[in-house]
């Protein structure tokens, strides 16, 4: 499913931050399925412009990434980081981004996550919504803006499943000098300092932790 992330903020060449506004925002497929057959008189003496998706971009795009202490999901039950203590799981397996910007156009950064989930021993039910997160940033700097996503799963009987999100991020320029290298785009789960803590110490399960394991064949 793809869902709108419009108008986070924008970073001038001083670091200022400037406000944050909803866009509506349109692909350049909609805006070309919308102009009318022109005639061949007036296509003639129309200066030659390649389509926004052939023509480059005004700078490189921002940077994007996986924050490494938000990476997974892991609840635990009991004192002991154990399998059979773990319920509801989660790990972002990877993120694929690209941008367009052109002149003073803002930056159209769309964003495709895949999350593979599990169930543990100790999940209860069959549905679960997860929280994630997409903040930006200036690079390596200060947080500019960050917005919470649910995430909900139906698993449906099975121990595990993935799901595909997409996203789109608008981020404003300051001016046209104002370039997407400016910018970190993170990623995360919403996870307790004791989930964080878990994952910067390397510890993990896999999404199908807990799950029955097929008996070994009788000799």
């Amino acid at each position: 499913m793809r869902r709108a992330l419009t108008a986070l903020a924008a970073l001038s060449m001083a670091a200022s931050v400037l406000p944050v506004a909803a866009q509506a925002q349109t692909t350049p497929r909609d805006r070309q399925s919308g102009q009318q057959a022109q005639p061949e008189q007036s296509r003639s003496r129309a200066p030659r412009i390649a389509p926004l998706r052939r023509r480059a971009n005004a700078g490189p795009c921002p940077y994007v990434k996986v924050l490494y202490d938000a990476a997974r999901y892991v609840e635990l039950t009991g004192e002991r980081a154990a399998i059979a203590n773990v319920g509801f799981t989660g790990e972002i397996e990877g993120v694929t981004a690209d941008c367009e910007y052109r002149e003073s156009d803002p930056i159209r950064l769309d964003m495709q996550m895949l999350f593979q989930l599990g169930r543990g021993a100790q999940a209860a039910g069959d549905q679960k919504t997860y929280r994630y997160w997409v903040a930006v940033t200036e690079r390596n700097n200060a947080v500019l803006a960050k917005e919470y996503f649910d995430l909900p799963v139906n698993f449906e009987g099975r121990r595990e499943t993935s799901v595909t999100e997409e996203r789109t991020i608008v981020i404003p320029r300051a001016d046209v000098t104002t370039s997407g290298s400016n910018f970190e785009v993170l990623i995360g789960f919403d996870v307790t300092p004791q989930m964080a803590e878990f994952n910067r110490s390397g510890s993990r399960f896999r999404v199908n932790a807990g799950a029955a394991q097929p008996a070994a064949p009788s000799e």
